[in-house]
């Protein structure tokens, strides 16, 4: 009787526990990939080397688990190309028993945000239909008494005419089209949403750029939930949680520190008044997580995959797209045993700049 009593209990105590909470069993295999930039023969070429994908982008990983740490968009040319490919993953691994992970960088935010400042011309193409054009055109005469305004708020005396031939050179064709589908509502925006900033995985912390000590006291799912709803509303502000330089999309101070750059800069905790060094502050990670690794983008590096803190924090951003030159990799991690691969490029026609 009072083992039935005690299994009773237990079954109600689990069922309050939110599910959140409740200890995921880690995956058998697990492969992360760094930032992308736009470069889909290197995304394909890795995918293809770590048995994840074929040479079609079908999913091959089994039970395995990818996680794309962030930054497929900007610099390259075929981002679009990329997230149609992690999109169709994301529906073939769960049939398989695997998984697909594509976390947040800070790049997807500045597409949601309307920050297009290092998009290549090449993304704003693959938008373009036979109706862009005329598209664009409509755009102008609407907003033309705004956009006049704008101009000769600047240069007062700027003619009609160069307004116009300014603008037009400013916003080519497809570029309406990226604009649209990166809002809360578009096909690219609605994706973002459903991803994660934060994701643990067994004994390992994954993340686009790095959990500051402001933020190791939040869980996962509180990060998460933040972070979406900065996105829902397309929160400039620069304290919110996507642009915060000490925020998971922006941190780089688990890597490097530097007083002029405020995303190196480690805040001093609640509690404390001094800031904490960058093992002390990777220790706070992994102990307030209950992880035993990190694994980051975001800070670019062309020497590969680089191990820090003993094991502790995992860099991933080789440098992959060929707007950087860097390497080709990837992470693999089963059980306790992690392991950096480096795949050979593949010779492909250079990108046009137009």
């Amino acid at each position: 009787m009072l083992r039935l009593l005690v299994w009773h209990l237990m079954v109600i105590a689990a069922a309050l526990i939110p599910s959140a909470a409740v200890p995921q069993p880690a995956p058998q295999r697990i492969v992360a990939i760094g930032d992308l930039h736009g470069d889909f023969e290197a995304w394909r070429a890795i995918a293809a080397a770590a048995g994840i994908a074929d040479a079609k982008g079908q999913w091959t990983g089994g039970n395995a688990t990818l996680v794309q740490v962030g930054d497929v968009v900007d610099r390259g040319p075929d981002s679009l190309k990329i997230i149609q490919d992690l999109m169709r993953l994301q529906k073939e691994a769960p049939r398989r028993g695997g998984r697909v992970v594509a976390l947040l960088g800070n790049h997807e935010a500045m597409m949601m945000t309307d920050d297009m400042r290092y998009v290549h011309p090449g993304e704003y193409a693959a938008f373009a239909d036979r109706d862009s054009k005329g598209r664009r055109d409509r755009n102008y005469e609407i907003n033309k008494t705004a956009i006049e305004a704008a101009y000769r708020a600047r240069t007062p005396d700027m003619s009609a005419a160069a307004i116009k031939e300014e603008w037009m050179k400013i916003t080519p064709l497809g570029k309406i089209e990226y604009t649209l589908a990166w809002r809360p509502d578009g096909e690219l925006g609605r994706w973002a949403l459903d991803n994660p900033a934060v994701v643990k995985l067994g004994d390992s912390l994954f993340v686009h750029g790095g959990i500051s000590s402001a933020y190791a006291s939040q869980s996962v799912e509180d990060i998460n939930r933040k972070v979406s709803t900065a996105l829902k509303t397309r929160n400039a502000a620069p304290t919110a949680i996507i642009n915060d330089p000490q925020g998971p999309l922006w941190y780089r101070g688990l890597v490097v520190r530097n007083d002029s750059d405020a995303a190196t800069v480690a805040p001093v905790p609640p509690g404390s008044t001094v800031a904490p060094t960058i093992l002390e502050e990777i220790d706070m990670v992994l102990r307030n997580y209950g992880v035993k690794r990190i694994v980051v983008g975001h800070t670019p590096t062309r020497e590969g995959i680089i191990e820090g803190a003993g094991g502790k924090l995992w860099r991933t951003d080789s440098a992959i797209s060929r707007a950087y030159g860097g390497k080709l990799t990837y992470l693999e991690i089963i059980g306790d045993r992690v392991t950096a691969h480096e795949v050979p490029r593949p010779a492909s026609k250079p990108w046009s700049t137009q």
